[in-house]
């Protein structure tokens, strides 16, 4: 029950995202956001779904290689559709993805998922460590574009500061820290002996983190994890031209990609979120906020079309190519 009511909030965060963005659209707009779906040039997804499923398959590679010092090299086919896989399931359940492509790959090629779950952390660290250079890239090249986007943060904050609601907020945000302390009194016994039964798994996992440190080829696991960034870029790139009006610079793609990243972390496969910050950092770029959110709402619902149809097809291919290994 724990787990659904926490999937559950982050999916209602992601709608009332989708309800917020659609309303900062004035009505007198509404006709220029349809029309922008309507006429949205649908050959540009073909290079996008060509360019991020090249993406996929750099990251299986990478992943591949991460494996190796722990004694382990799974076929390239198997990495890959356990990949996709794993992406199918972020859509429904965050980070359930991470853990489902392991067991899968426990499962076809008998290694042990605990082990290979932390070359999973390893893989996570490196990428936040890459989307924090996106971050300096967009801030020296748009320097002064985030830094007016900052100004109007600023000054809408300043005005809701002595908002009523805010010190309901802060009273709610107490009372569920006073709450979490007296379950973890109550269950104290129980969570030792979960503690206890995790330090197997978490030694594992750790064994998996070190690995990252005993690769015997650096310069190709930069090589893909360059790859893997520089194709998310030139997918949004290629993305802003989908739609009239929202065709861009490399300088306001690298924004919107470090800002868009950002959304597909706060919900569930980026939904609301997303958009949403597309269109903010189009906005700061000349772009009008409802053609920047129909941009952005056409180019993660091109991102979600993509991770169904090669997802759902890994899924029918895995147990298919593995037959023989059951």
């Amino acid at each position: 029950m724990g787990k659904f009511l926490k999937i559950a909030f982050f999916f209602l965060i992601g709608i009332l995202l989708i309800w917020w963005s659609l309303h900062q659209i004035p009505p007198q707009e509404w006709d220029k956001f349809t029309n922008a779906l309507k006429t949205t040039k649908y050959w540009v997804l073909v290079p996008v779904f060509l360019i991020l499923t090249f993406s996929h398959f750099l990251r299986a590679l990478r992943w591949r290689l991460i494996m190796e010092p722990l004694g382990y090299k799974p076929t390239i086919a198997n990495t890959f559709l356990a990949v996709l896989i794993g992406y199918l399931a972020n859509l429904a359940v965050p980070r359930l993805g991470e853990v489902l492509k392991c067991t899968l790959l426990s499962k076809y090629e008998k290694v042990p998922a605990e082990k290979i779950v932390g070359t999973i952390v390893a893989e996570r660290a490196f990428d936040v460590l890459s989307l924090g250079i996106v971050f300096i890239l967009a801030l020296s090249l748009q320097f002064n574009v985030i830094q007016t986007g900052w100004n109007e943060l600023n000054a809408q904050t300043a005005t809701q500061a002595n908002s009523p609601n805010n010190h309901y907020i802060l009273y709610a945000f107490i009372g569920l820290l006073v709450i979490a302390f007296i379950l973890m009194f109550v269950f104290k016994g129980k969570l030792q002996k979960t503690i206890q039964g995790l330090r197997h798994i978490m030694a594992g996992i750790w064994e998996g983190v070190i690995s990252a440190t005993k690769l015997k080829k650096h310069n190709l696991f930069f090589l893909y994890s360059f790859g893997i960034w520089f194709m998310y870029l030139l997918a949004t790139y290629i993305g802003l031209f989908g739609t009239e009006g929202t065709g861009s610079s490399f300088a306001t793609a690298i924004s919107c990609l470090a800002f868009a990243s950002i959304g597909m972390i706060i919900t569930p496969g980026g939904i609301g979120a997303y958009a949403l910050l597309m269109a903010m950092v189009l906005k700061l770029n000349g772009v009008s906020y409802t053609l920047g959110l129909a941009n952005g709402t056409v180019q993660w619902f091109a991102q979600f079309i993509i991770l169904l149809i090669l997802g759902g097809t890994s899924l029918i291919l895995l147990p298919i190519i593995n037959k023989k290994a059951i």
